[in-house]
């Protein structure tokens, strides 16, 4: 098919990471289109299903618990396990961690460890001494390995927080896996509406940059103190 206007064509193509303007051979994609898809295909299922890296969690010093999936396959295929923890695990939650704070924070792999590799180390100190400066109190930041968004709720519950904020892998496309969400509540307790959290998303490195992101949440979370309200109850 002939472009009819080349111009137009190389300002779409170059505003999105969307596979446009491609081409073809004969009825077939080009091979170096083919290549690239099936390297991105590849890059998405290894950020399901590998690990967050042991140096990530290490380097923020992070205390680490495990919803109640007992594997990889188990999270995929089970997401209500994911959202929970097992009575001794929030035992050790309540030992460990400091308790009635103002803010929460949780990093979790969720559906792409490569988000978590890739903007974890960047954004939770900007988050950290971000509210700090502005006279906040803050939990023992926490790791969820196989965590559903919702595992926040339990967290909040646990340890009498105010807000909690986790941040937690998208599911990876083919544009890029290394995408992250940072999803907000107020009073969260479980079994709450969805319409409760508020939610920045395509924080990486081509979509918000981390380090962005991070100063925005500070404003944001203070935000949502100020007003004791989250998710569509927040006037902005």
């Amino acid at each position: 098919m002939q472009v009819q206007d080349p111009a137009f064509l190389s300002r779409m193509m170059a505003q999105t990471p969307a596979r446009i303007g491609v081409g073809r051979a004969g009825a077939r994609l080009r091979t170096e289109t083919l290549i690239r898809l099936r390297a991105d295909h590849a890059a998405a299922r290894d950020a399901v299903w590998k690990d967050v890296d042991t140096a990530v969690l290490e380097e923020l010093n992070l205390f680490s618990i495990q919803t109640r999936c007992q594997s990889k396959a188990e999270f995929i295929t089970r997401p209500d396990l994911g959202r929970g923890f097992t009575d001794e695990t929030l035992s050790r939650l309540r030992e460990h961690c400091v308790k009635d704070v103002d803010v929460q924070l949780i990093v979790s792999d969720g559906l792409s460890s490569t988000a978590i590799n890739a903007n974890a180390a960047r954004i939770l100190p900007i988050v950290l001494d971000g509210l700090k400066a502005r006279g906040l109190s803050v939990g023992t930041p926490i790791f969820v390995r196989y965590g559903r968004v919702a595992a926040q709720d339990v967290i909040a519950q646990a340890l009498n927080a105010a807000v909690v904020c986790s941040f937690i892998g998208e599911r990876p496309g083919l544009a890029t896996a290394e995408s992250m969400s940072a999803y907000i509540s107020y009073h969260a307790q479980p079994g709450m509406p969805e319409s409760r959290r508020t939610v920045l998303s395509n924080i990486h490195k081509n979509g918000i940059p981390a380090m962005e992101a991070g100063a925005y949440l500070v404003d944001l979370i203070a935000q949502i103190l100020e007003q004791k309200a989250s998710g569509v109850a927040l006037v902005r």
